[in-house]
């Protein structure tokens, strides 16, 4: 079995509790594939919310 790199899984976890506020082990407790689209999610959202303050 390959092992996820522990760097990359820090900063998923990091990323996803600043901006979900969700504990660590709720984190931890995800598959990689639901974590990886709730990354994709939050990065899209704060997008969306960057461009809407550009056009202000």
């Amino acid at each position: 079995m390959k092992l996820y790199p522990t760097e990359a899984l820090w900063d998923e976890i990091a990323y996803l509790a600043y901006h979900l506020h969700w504990s660590i082990g709720d984190l931890l407790d995800l598959e990689h594939t639901d974590r990886a689209r709730l990354i994709r999610r939050v990065a899209d959202l704060n997008e969306r919310a960057w461009e809407a303050v550009r056009h202000v």
